[in-house]
Parts: C-alpha cells; sequence; structure tokens
C-alpha cells in the first residue's frame, strides 16, 4: 500500500518521505506505538517505496504487486515463535539478508513485536542493526518500547506512532461497510487503535459486551456458584479477558461522567445500564470499583492466574 493509503500518521510519514528524497534511509528504524493503529502498514509502505526506487511506491510494477501479495522474495517478516522471538530464528535472518537480492535494489526485514526478542536473539541482532549486509533495511515493531533491550533501541531511528483519531476510525469503519452507530460506538471504545475498532465493530461482540456488563451487574455473595461459574467460563483466553477488564473500566467510568451530569460517554447505546449502575452505587464506591478492575488487570498481565483474579474481583464486586 501506499504511503496515501494511510491515515493519521503524517508526521512519521513525512519523516520517511524526507529519508526517501534525499537517499538517507537508517539501516533500522522502531515503529513503536498502540497495537493496531498502522504502524506495519506503513513499515510495507516504506519497503515499497524503497523497492520502488521512489518516495512512494506506485502500487503497480511488479515490485509492488508482489508485496501487496505477500510474496517479494526480498522481504523478510520475522514474528515471534510462541512467545518469543528465538535465537535461531535471527540466526535464519541474519543468513537470508546475507544473500544478494533477487530482485530489489536491498533486502528488507520487518520484525514484528520486537520487544518479545529474548535476550539471546536480541543480542544476535546488534551486530546486524549497526551493519546490515547488503546495506539492508530492517524496520522493528511494537507496542510496548520499554520491553525492548536498550542495546537494540540504541541502534534505531525511533518513529513513534500517536493513537488514531476516533473520527478517523469511525469514518475508515463507515468505508468498509459499519453501519453508522456501530462504528462511532467501536471508535470510542478502540482506545485508537483501528485493529480493535474493527473486532469490536462486529455486531456480535457488541452483543457480548452488553451481555457481559449484565452479568457483572448481577453478581451476587448470594449466589457464589453463579459467580464462580462466571469466573471459570472467562478464564480459559486470558486476551480476551483483559480486553473485557478494559471494556469494563470504559463502562464505569461512564458511570462516573454520568453522575457528574454529563452525557459525553463511550458506551452511548449502553444508557440504562449505565443509569441503573449510577443509580446504585455512590461516586466513591464506583472509584473502588474501577481500582478493583484494575488491580485484577495487573494481577492477570503479572501471571497470577487468571480464574483466581477473576475469582476475587467478581466477589469484590458483588460484596459492594
Amino acid at each position: 500500500m501506499p504511503f496515501a493509503g494511510i491515515l493519521g500518521h503524517d508526521n512519521c510519514i513525512a519523516v520517511l518521505r524526507h529519508s526517501l528524497a534525499s537517499d538517507k534511509t537508517a539501516h533500522a528504524y522502531l515503529f513503536e506505538g498502540i497495537e493496531g493503529c498502522g504502524k506495519k502498514k506503513t513499515a510495507l509502505a516504506f519497503i515499497e517505496a524503497v523497492f520502488c526506487g521512489r518516495d512512494e511506491g506506485c502500487g503497480i510494477c511488479p515490485s509492488c504487486r508482489k508485496l501487496a501479495a505477500g510474496n517479494h522474495p526480498d522481504l523478510h517478516l520475522v514474528e515471534p515463535d510462541g512467545s518469543f522471538i528465538k535465537i535461531d530464528q535471527i540466526r535464519e535472518l541474519q543468513r537470508e539478508l546475507a544473500f544478494r537480492p533477487f530482485e530489489a535494489p536491498k533486502k528488507a526485514c520487518i520484525i514484528d513485536a520486537a520487544d518479545r526478542l529474548n535476550p539471546a536473539a536480541g543480542n544476535a541482532l546488534l551486530k546486524t542493526l549497526e551493519e546490515p549486509p547488503g546495506n539492508a533495511l530492517l524496520v522493528l515493531i511494537t507496542d510496548n518500547a520499554e520491553g525492548v533491550l536498550p542495546t537494540v533501541l540504541s541502534r534505531c531511528q525511533r518513529l513513534h506512532f500517536s493513537a488514531l483519531p476516533e473520527a478517523t476510525i469511525a469514518a475508515l469503519l463507515r468505508d468498509s461497510g459499519v453501519e453508522e452507530g456501530t462504528a462511532r460506538i467501536a471508535a470510542s471504545l478502540s482506545g485508537g487503535s483501528m485493529r480493535k475498532a474493527m473486532d469490536t465493530g462486529a455486531e456480535t461482540l457488541l452483543l457480548e459486551r452488553k451481555g457481559f456488563l449484565d452479568r457483572i451487574g448481577s453478581l451476587s455473595l448470594g449466589d457464589v456458584t453463579t459467580l464462580f461459574a462466571a469466573a471459570e467460563e472467562l478464564a480459559g483466553e486470558k486476551e480476551k479477558v483483559l480486553e473485557l477488564l478494559e471494556l469494563l473500566t470504559t463502562f464505569l467510568r461512564d458511570t462516573l461522567i454520568m453522575e457528574s451530569g454529563c452525557l459525553e460517554i463511550v458506551n452511548s447505546d449502553l444508557v440504562p445500564l449505565i443509569e441503573r449502575e449510577a443509580a446504585g452505587f455512590p461516586k466513591e464506591k464506583i472509584m473502588e470499583r474501577i481500582g478493583h478492575v484494575a488491580d485484577a488487570r495487573t494481577a492477570i498481565l503479572s501471571n497470577v492466574n487468571t480464574r483466581l483474579a477473576l475469582d476475587v474481583l467478581f466477589m469484590r464486586l458483588a460484596a459492594e
């Protein structure tokens, strides 16, 4: 995809265009920003321009078409194998980069989730970042720059990608066929991530969100069997649990906002639920509930057993 098809990152694209126009591209870049905001798409557009020999990929030459199809022989993609990117993957990449390019002026590599390079893999990559064989181009991508080895960070030109504006996300969703109201709600819940907005924009997920919030509202210590059953049912998918906790935090925040007399809430389709929550709890209790959710999220991210974290959270919410 050419740069023209990427919205919301004009500053980063301007830097990349200038480096292309002046023929002063760095050996290694680090694209950092929240998940799903367009970092990988921009990396592909940048490499497309480099391979095309312009400051913008033409989109029609054989090189551009191969990149769009994901089968260009001179582009290599490295992703985590399980939980980490391992040293064998980096060694294989180094072997590939040592060969002459097949078609492009240079070889290129995208290392996705660079924060998940294990220490051995990260250290093995350092020499390649400093002096890529054949003047190869490396683009590292991360949504957690703090998790990237400092020695890797110091060898990359860093570009920060901001969260996408809600209006941009809503417009893109509408263009893809999502209904106006759903697009607006999904954009509000996305946190600036197009990927999250597209996931949330599915009608079934919006209904699932409402069912989850209804369930939270009905928790009772008088029925601990149902409470623990809910925790067990949800605990199987850690990433999904984290997303649901984020939705719950947004819902409780909306409750505080509504209690303050403001109607500029995110979950605008759930006004009756929010009103019920606001009527049932004073502001202090709502803030405590937000704290309980934050504690559960921190525990899960620290690899505490997800089922146990949900048990504790649900008991705390039910007790209030």
